[in-house]
């Protein structure tokens, strides 16, 4: 996530972010909806860096892009990004009906015999859409959803969005060194967990995942989603939770889960399967790629990787 934290301070970053909260859960849906659409353009403008690198990424996925083209699909990639935060902050005050009233899903029965199983389901997404929706329809649905989460800066703003997807009922899973710990308990819980898959979140400077090709080029991935499934038995489900064009519309799709078996080393079964799962990202990326919320280096090609 872009927050400026070089030109505004913490307080006023945090204080921003309730502000907009506060005003997105009061807003009438039609007016959260055009908000994030006038945002847009002066967002994208101020984040330059960003820009840049949307755009870089949009013409990974669809290589002939350009021009008026590459621009539009740049706005409209920032519009998605405005409207994922604008309805974060509305969906805890929503109601039930209201939230479901606003999604639709096909393959949910995919998770739903990946439960019988008793041995929780591993549901792996892109950055693409809005997964909060589908997640507080899950909660709705009694699903219990378990989600990873990376610490942002500062800390209370990090607190903040976890205590937001509490008042869903999500259980919430800090990024760091007992994170695997705690996947593992959700999953003997019989609980879906939801892992951010197509960025690799270098700690310190070193990126620790699974080297894939992904879109034309070499990088890497984040290991987990392979690793619990192999650890666990749990089944490893691709999935997406997209924006459609209605207001407050969501559509998640799922896809059949990934056959995860031994075959090798623990180490090559992972990077075997992550590349298999990175492929069927690329199908759910491309589904909306102007809906792929990806603003950071994610390949050595790219500038600041």
């Amino acid at each position: 996530m872009a927050t400026g934290r070089g030109f505004i301070n913490d307080s006023f970053l945090l204080t921003g972010y309730k502000l907009a909260s506060a005003l997105a859960r009061f807003t009438p849906a039609p007016l959260v909806f055009g908000a994030a659409m006038a945002l847009a353009p002066p967002f994208s403008i101020g984040m330059r860096d960003e820009r840049k690198m949307v755009e870089r990424h949009l013409r990974r996925v669809d290589p002939t892009l350009k021009d008026y083209a590459l621009r539009q699909a740049v706005q409209r990639s920032f519009q998605s990004y405005a409207r994922y935060y604008l309805e974060t902050f509305r969906i805890p005050t929503l109601s039930r009906q209201t939230i479901s009233d606003g999604f639709t899903i096909e393959g949910f029965d995919h998770i739903k015999n990946a439960l019988q199983s008793g041995k929780g389901a591993v549901v792996a997404l892109p950055h693409v859409g809005g997964w909060d929706w589908a997640g507080r329809w899950l909660c709705d649905e009694g699903f219990q959803p378990t989600a990873v989460v990376e610490k942002l800066e500062p800390p209370e703003l990090y607190e903040w969005f976890v205590e937001m997807r509490t008042k869903m009922g999500m259980h919430v899973i800090p990024l760091d060194d007992r994170a695997g710990i705690g996947v593992q308990e959700a999953l003997k819980l019989n609980r879906p967990v939801v892992l951010l898959c197509d960025r690799d979140i270098s700690r310190d400077g070193v990126r620790g995942g699974v080297e894939v090709e992904f879109f034309g080029e070499r990088t890497t991935v984040p290991a987990g989603p392979a690793f619990f499934a192999l650890r666990t038995g749990a089944p490893l489900i691709p999935a997406a939770a997209y924006f459609t064009k209605r207001v407050d519309g969501h559509h998640t799709v799922v896809l059949p889960p990934i056959a995860v078996e031994r075959q090798g080393s623990l180490r090559e079964d992972v990077s075997r399967i992550t590349q298999v799962l990175i492929s069927e990202m690329e199908v759910l990326i491309k589904r909306a790629p102007e809906q792929w919320h990806l603003f950071a280096p994610n390949w050595p090609s790219d500038p600041g990787y």
